[in-house]
């Protein structure tokens, strides 16, 4: 199974949205431009809607039946590891294994030393091809490399041997996740990554560093947008060499985590992609939700009224809420509208507050993370939340089209 040179991460929570998201992929192929959908939900997420991996696989393909969509999909086992893969081998063909957790994580002192030993043939300065600065390689680099991430590669190692023992290998695409360390992988080390990775056995497609500057929940990158075109263009040359000199599948690609809304990136990354003849994997999944929260509340009603009684509780549980993705939001708590407050915002209000249009003057980038976050409330509310799902149906497959197409699909992939 080989993944395509473009795919896209298409989460959708609540598995009401696959023929909204396939509209935009098929208007991206009548462009001219193929990218293969990977709908992703992780173990959390299926925990806390109720759902399990194989109500998404059927949501999935009664989507692909009713859009008639001809072309290769995936169902991702979105951040797993040995605990938790067991609940996805019956349904995914698409394995995100985590191992940011496993960063720092003491690998055998003889491994250390044989990794060590099998690199020292990269001692002196290292030139790859498309890197802004040669890389200087000596002991102490390799060792301090070798102590944060070969435990961690190793641990994957472990995850991808489970998943062969109930997949064959060419059935999945193996992803190895490293997104949610707490510091960016230099060029360098993910050099040196990808190397433990080919001596570890693991086919890798894709792979999902932690890039410089900060990729919060739904809203745009925040950092310095020409420290992240120079070290993207690194990485891109990084894994073009490794496949060749370590031997990784050719289709090896980056994989952008928490990719979606990150505006001011895509343009540098489609320069960046074209120049480089790289594919590459963009993750957008909670954004999905945050178009149905805006068609819901566009509906006004009974709708909007849904949305600011959702809000109230969520705002009663924030920290519960937080918690889990405390490393990829950044909300000012003081700027979040009280619940008196917002139940007299008239819907088009919240809407402009939510939806992520940085030219519009009541934008919240608060207001979106802390919705963003919030989808438990959602799913607690059962029936009632399902209802407005349906009841609201054409404003809001119109929202996803729109939002993945026009905002993601075309300025990244087309231009």
């Amino acid at each position: 199974m080989t993944l395509e040179h473009y795919s896209m991460g298409i989460g959708d929570r609540f598995g009401m949205e696959g023929v909204a998201q396939l509209r935009a992929l098929q208007r991206a192929v009548d462009g001219g431009v193929t990218i293969a959908p990977v709908w992703n939900k992780s173990f959390r997420e299926h925990s806390i809607i109720g759902t399990g991996p194989q109500d998404t696989l059927r949501a999935v393909q009664a989507a692909v039946a009713a859009a008639s969509w001809t072309r290769p999909y995936y169902l991702d086992a979105d951040h797993i590891g040995l605990k938790t893969l067991g609940h996805f081998v019956q349904a995914c063909n698409f394995f995100t294994i985590d191992v940011a957790d496993m960063i720092g994580r003491e690998a055998p002192a003889g491994d250390v030393s044989a990794y060590v030993t099998s690199m020292a043939r990269f001692a002196g300065t290292l030139r790859i091809p498309g890197m802004s600065a040669p890389i200087v390689v000596d002991e102490p680099l390799l060792r301090s490399i070798a102590a944060k991430y070969l435990g961690a590669v190793q641990e994957a190692g472990r995850i991808y041997r489970s998943i062969t023992s109930h997949l064959q290998p060419d059935a999945f695409v193996p992803e190895m996740s490293l997104d949610e360390a707490d510091a960016p992988q230099t060029p360098a080390e993910l050099f040196f990554i990808l190397a433990a990775v080919a001596r570890e056995g693991i086919p890798l497609q894709t792979i999902a560093p932690k890039f410089t500057g900060d990729f919060l929940k739904g809203i745009d990158y925040v950092g310095e947008v020409p420290l992240f075109e120079r070290d993207f263009r690194d990485d891109l040359a990084v894994v073009k060499h490794a496949v060749g000199l370590f031997g990784l599948p050719a289709n090896l690609k980056l994989s952008v985590h928490t990719g979606s809304d990150k505006f001011s990136l895509y343009p540098i990354m489609r320069r960046a992609l074209h120049e480089a003849g790289a594919g590459v994997h963009l993750k957008t999944a909670g954004t999905t939700w945050l178009e149905e929260v805006i068609g819901i509340a566009s509906a006004g009603g009974e709708g909007y009224r849904f949305v600011q009684d959702m809000y109230q509780d969520a705002l009663g549980r924030y920290d519960e809420l937080l918690k889990p993705y405390a490393t990829v939001v950044r909300i000012d708590r003081s700027r979040l509208p009280s619940p008196a407050e917002l139940h007299q915002w008239p819907a088009e209000q919240f809407v402009e507050a939510l939806r992520h249009d940085q030219s519009a003057r009541r934008y919240s980038t608060d207001l979106r993370q802390f919705i963003h976050v919030s989808f438990r409330i959602a799913a607690e509310a059962g029936d009632r939340f399902r209802d407005m799902l349906r009841s609201c149906r054409s404003d809001i497959e119109q929202n996803v089209t729109y939002n993945l197409y026009d905002r993601h699909i075309k300025p990244l992939f087309i231009g």
